[in-house]
């Protein structure tokens, strides 16, 4: 049987199988209200009746002012509780009976009013000019995402994601080159690392979490692989369950971009395995079985995150399983297609 279909454990949670449909914005909820709505009931539930093992909800504001575009879905109000729990219901009554959600704050790369960032640094032109924060109002994110995985556990999700990847807030604070601060929060990498160290220990007294980085900045005086280790290790001592392995969207037109081709970033991964004792989550235009049983064989991942392709082909999983004569895997309604 392929290694896609072999069990894993993420914490004290067991995942069927290996394939996961990592977070990915849909934008649908209506103007700052964060809700899930019929389209996200239908959308997630759809990849784990199609056998997705391991669902993590798209980037979810911990506060209306961290929201990427008013679209998000959120979970900065009591009032958002319900309409996650329903979405949970939906989704687990399929092969997914382990959900995350993916808790973030866009930072400088919102597109709301009143956005903020460690050092008042615009990501492009196209994008308003941050207000920097100061630490009262650092440590108040801080509180909003404590109160965030708490409602996130209410709503009957499993396991959170910290979100600090991609140029977003935690992101620009972990990047010497997006945090330019001169206190308790920038300098040194152990400094850089502050928020998303107090973020960790705040949530892990709630609820299982996980931490998505970039590995690699893409860009002269960023952080590397090296830098990425750290972070992933620090975020391992502080009780992550998993850590998810990404790169880039720190700076708006990175000059050290690699060759865009399917598993591009599997060494980012491998190198940040070699380095914890926590199942690594990789990406990177991965769309085959053959590409997944490649990156876990190979020891770059232990969980492989099919994005687009789960965008493209919900039943990709079910695909996967008959091309293994698996089709006890498959839905008894939909044996018969395949």
């Amino acid at each position: 049987m392929s290694i896609l279909f072999e069990p894993i454990k993420i914490g004290n949670y067991t995942i069927p199988n290996r394939i996961a449909m990592p977070p990915m914005c849909v934008y649908k909820a209506r103007d700052f209200g964060g809700l899930p709505r019929c389209f996200h009931r239908l959308h997630y539930p759809a990849r784990s009746l199609g056998g997705v093992g391991f669902i993590i909800v798209e980037a979810t504001a911990v506060s209306p002012e961290g929201c990427i575009t008013k679209n998000d879905l959120g979970l900065w109000s009591d009032n958002q509780i319900e309409a996650h729990t329903k979405l949970n219901y939906e989704i687990k009554k399929y092969t997914c009976k382990t959900t995350a959600v993916q808790l973030g704050h866009a930072g400088a790369k919102g597109t709301c009013p009143d956005i903020v960032s460690p050092s008042g640094i615009c990501f492009s032109l196209e994008y308003d000019h941050p207000k920097e924060l100061n630490a009262q109002e650092i440590y108040e994110i801080v509180t909003k995402f404590k109160e965030a995985a708490i409602r996130a556990k209410a709503a009957d999700y499993d396991i959170v994601e910290i979100h600090a990847a991609h140029g977003y807030l935690i992101s620009e604070f972990l990047s010497p080159l997006t945090n330019k601060r001169n206190d308790d929060f920038g300098g040194s990498i152990e400094n850089r690392m502050r928020l998303l160290s107090l973020i960790c220990q705040e949530v892990s007294s709630i609820i299982p979490f996980g931490v998505r980085i970039s590995a690699d900045d893409w860009e002269e005086g960023g952080n590397t692989i090296e830098d990425s280790k750290i972070i992933a290790k620090k975020c391992a001592d502080l009780g992550a369950c998993y850590i998810s392995v990404s790169a880039g969207g720190v700076v708006s037109k990175p000059s050290l971009v690699p060759e865009l081709k399917p598993m591009y970033q599997a060494d980012y991964a491998k190198a940040i395995k070699e380095v914890v004792n926590i199942p690594v989550i990789g990406v990177g235009l991965i769309t085959t079985k053959e590409q997944g049983e490649q990156m876990i064989e190979g020891g770059y991942c232990d969980i492989v995150a099919y994005g687009r392709e789960l965008l493209r082909n919900p039943n990709f999983a079910l695909y996967a399983a008959a091309s293994e004569g698996k089709n006890e895997l498959i839905d008894f309604s939909y044996q018969r297609a395949f």
